[in-house]
């Protein structure tokens, strides 16, 4: 397989998943549909920056230390359950709070760009499930004679890439309804639905094994 034919078959793969709906695009319409689009490409690109972290890790061989060392994955992957369902309850505590004021602004904790760009690389930095998912796809489109850590990145850039598209039809999408849906009852609903989401996420975390 050479570097295109390596490319182009990984670009597939990740085609997929980036379609599927999960986490990350649950974050992404929340936070556009609630918060604006500034704030939603903040989490968008901490998302990101964090999938390009876990191919780098990978073409460095650190992040196999995850597969490797049980110690290791397990540390990450209780961290990565503790922030989600922290993440998940505080949006339903939001949910509940806004309740009684129709009219109440944005969640701070929405709007910021530093606040919505660290939750996303979070969320992604914390899933044990990604870096093993690198680990076990990445070395299956190393064509031989090309660096590791400059097709890591390469590979790991396609899948940014896909992944920066895919969010911009969500957000573009979401701008297109937001006067509707940014209706007091429908803002608690996604809260509460998101959350419900989140902490989900968390709680398979935790009973998943590596």
């Amino acid at each position: 397989m050479d570097v295109f034919g390596a490319i182009a078959s990984f670009a597939a793969i990740v085609l997929l998943l980036t379609l599927t709906p999960g986490l990350d695009t649950a974050l992404i319409l929340r936070t556009s549909l609630l918060a604006g689009r500034r704030p939603a490409w903040a989490v968008v690109l901490g998302i990101q920056l964090g999938t390009l972290l876990w191919g780098l890790l990978t073409a460095a061989g650190l992040s196999a230390l995850l597969t490797a060392s049980q110690v290791a994955y397990e540390v990450v992957r209780w961290a990565g359950v503790a922030y989600l369902i922290w993440m998940g309850g505080r949006m339903l505590w939001h949910s509940r709070t806004s309740g009684a004021d129709d009219a109440a602004p944005p969640d701070p904790a929405d709007t910021a760009w530093g606040r919505a760009f660290r939750r996303g690389l979070l969320t992604n930095l914390l899933n044990p499930k990604v870096g093993a998912f690198y680990v076990a796809v990445l070395p299956q489109f190393m064509p031989q004679g090309v660096s590791h850590a400059v097709m890591g990145v390469l590979l790991a850039g396609v899948h940014v890439c896909e992944g920066l598209v895919w969010s911009a039809v969500l957000i573009g999408f979401t701008g297109i309804l937001r006067g509707w849906l940014r209706r007091p009852p429908v803002k608690r609903a996604l809260d509460r639905l998101t959350g419900v989401i989140v902490i989900g996420f968390g709680l398979r975390l935790a009973v998943q094994q590596s």
